[in-house]
């Protein structure tokens, strides 16, 4: 299940998002994963059923790219290296690819869940 998030909340108040975009940013520089070539869902540890569902639906081609990325940070992170800059991840290429594949995911097996408890009253 994923965790809660205020990200709704201060998108739909604007001068709360003007104060906190900023931030946001300086946070994700910092982190320096896409120093590595990396994107945000990457990061989604892969222990979950779910997730391990996810990946399962994934297209090839991301799968194949996401495998390639994670490949290329863990050779950086033994050379003690970072890429050069031009292949750092732009922040207009960090999209969610996997997030809302695990959301249908989760939204499908509560669906089943309140199926399968269904009780009929007469």
């Amino acid at each position: 299940m994923s965790a809660p998030s205020l990200a709704n909340f201060i998108i739909k108040r604007p001068a709360l998002r003007r104060w906190i975009q900023p931030i946001a940013n300086w946070y994700v520089d910092a982190a320096g994963y896409r120093k590595l070539g990396l994107r945000h869902d990457d990061l989604i540890p892969e222990e979950s059923q779910v997730v391990q569902t996810a990946l399962k639906r994934l297209p090839p081609k991301e799968a194949y790219d996401r495998i390639f990325r994670i490949r290329r940070a863990f050779q950086c992170s033994i050379s003690h290296t970072l890429l050069p800059l031009e292949e750092h991840t732009k922040p207009s290429e960090d999209v969610e690819y996997l997030s809302p594949i695990i959301r249908e995911i989760e939204k499908q097996e509560k669906e089943r869940a309140d199926l399968d408890n269904l009780s009929v009253k007469r």
